[in-house]
């Protein structure tokens, strides 16, 4: 295979991408793009890999006949009915082996879980994850799959780390307390000539440790980290090493690895923003296109980008940054310039075609408003049901005044409510009006036109993914 992916389309103006990259289509949002609109968008970027995170039928039944490389999903609350070998045949064969024809679905992975050992679980999956993963890859093989479907688990990187005395890429390991697991699970992987896969996220390392070395979470700038003669300039090599060094203390050394998560957000912190997802980008990609690697595997490595789209609909209990992943907005809009081929020839990307918008109407703060005792209550009870996470401290719209801050949780509501009239009413302390309100860098957005299986749940899921609002102690300037 080619160190860069084949052009798509014809003469000079196709895009072109590095060799086996693809992206995380996730699909947690209020107001879904439909998902052929998508497949198109991905190959209208020439991304030939996509991972999405369960195997819905709507989005599957878009991806027949797309060509596209698929790694499907089975979800952290199904793993335990994945004990039962028939369970995960019938699963196999309704996810799999039923999209398995000439101009189907090529699946080539099966990710057994998402994160199912993050310390947050309490250990809820760990003993659930790999007898799901075992009967998984056994009925692919029993379908006769096995050689071209392997099952996989996406593990989040605190699975393993170096110790405080040493903390070295070199000394990796994996965590003491899922070591049983994990040896299972790598051991089990071998045996299958599947790999391991890994989310890494430097932005992480930024994330609420103001003494983190900032040019150490990108790959430009930041002063060399030396291990035993290894010089390792950006957090992203330390961690894939890290974990180059917990497979060998296991005996799998030579283990492929798939790093199935890593990107940067563009909202919900001081560090997520464009400018720093562009700098991010614009050091991974060249060194994914230059196949350099790192230094214990200073090689080709498979990447999956996190994220395609952002979803307004994500939990934010990890941080506001949660639903600001994607590459592309909501409307499926590129963000900012970037290069996919590595080449450092960033340009935007080319963007969801013929989307469909809710009228250009917006759900302002009324000026008239006498009483403003209940402002506060009606401001947190709309970003319970809609994302106001652009109001974070160092987000796109923390510096608008109090005004402002209600004009955009009300219209935020405004538009995961389709509009209805009825959502812009907020006992009198809300008016409907036609003229663009945005301030600056704040963009008071206007939804898309909802299906109808996006919208039904809408409702519900941001209840759920809200209840941070009401929990954290946030507060608005009124």
């Amino acid at each position: 295979m080619n160190l860069l992916a084949l052009v798509v389309g014809f003469g000079i103006m196709g895009i072109v991408v590095v060799d086996g990259l693809g992206v995380n289509w996730g699909t947690m949002a209020t107001h879904k793009l439909p998902p052929k609109k998508v497949v198109q968008m991905l190959k209208d970027n020439n991304i030939n890999k996509v991972k999405i995170f369960d195997a819905d039928e709507t989005t599957m039944s878009a991806l027949t006949g797309s060509g596209l490389e698929v790694m499907v999903a089975i979800p952290n609350d199904q793993l335990k009915v994945m004990g039962s070998y028939d369970r995960a045949k019938d699963w196999v064969h309704k996810n799999v082996t039923r999209y398995n024809f000439n101009g189907g679905v090529n699946i080539t992975f099966v990710a057994v879980g998402n994160e199912p050992f993050l310390k947050s679980y309490n250990g809820s999956f760990i003993n659930l994850t790999f007898p799901a993963l075992q009967n998984i890859q056994n009925a692919l093989n029993e379908a006769g799959l096995g050689s071209s479907v392997k099952a996989t688990v996406p593990l989040n990187a605190d699975v393993y780390d170096s110790p405080s005395s040493n903390p070295v890429p070199s000394a990796g390991r994996f965590r003491p307390d899922i070591i049983g697991q994990m040896t299972q699970i790598v051991d089990f992987l071998g045996n299958n000539s599947a790999p391991i896969t890994i989310n890494i996220y430097p932005f992480l390392s930024l994330y609420g440790n103001d003494d983190f070395p900032l040019n150490y979470a990108f790959f430009d700038g930041a002063k060399p980290v030396d291990d035993n003669g290894v010089a390792y300039t950006n957090v992203f090599d330390a961690n894939f090493d890290t974990l180059v060094s917990a497979l060998k203390a296991v005996g799998h050394g030579d283990m492929p690895i798939i790093v199935g998560e890593v990107g940067w957000p563009t909202e919900g912190d001081k560090h997520a923003n464009c400018g720093s997802a562009y700098r991010f980008y614009n050091g991974l990609l060249p060194r994914l296109g230059a196949n350099r690697g790192t230094p214990l595997r200073p090689t080709y490595i498979e990447v999956y980008l996190f994220g395609l789209l952002d979803e307004d609909a994500k939990s934010i209990a990890p941080g506001a940054f949660e639903r600001h992943w994607g590459i592309f907005k909501f409307d499926g809009q590129p963000k900012f310039p970037i290069d996919l081929s590595g080449q450092g020839q960033n340009k935007l990307l080319i963007g969801a075609e013929n989307v469909t918008y809710q009228p250009k109407k917006w759900c302002m703060f009324n000026p008239e408003a006498k009483d403003l005792t209940k402002l506060a209550a009606n401001i947190d009870y709309a970003c319970t049901f809609s994302d106001c996470t652009a109001l974070g401290y160092g987000s796109s719209c923390n510096t608008l005044d109090a005004n402002g801050n209600a004009s955009y949780a009300f219209n935020m509501y405004f538009q995961v409510k389709n509009q209805d009239e009825d959502a812009c009413i907020f006992q009198g302390l809300a008016t409907i009006t036609t003229k663009n309100i945005s301030q600056g860098q704040c963009n008071f957005p206007i939804q898309i036109v909802a299906s109808t299986a996006s919208s039904f749940s809408s409702s519900l899921v941001l209840l759920i993914a809200g209840v941070w609002f009401l929990l954290s102690g946030v507060m608005f300037e009124v």
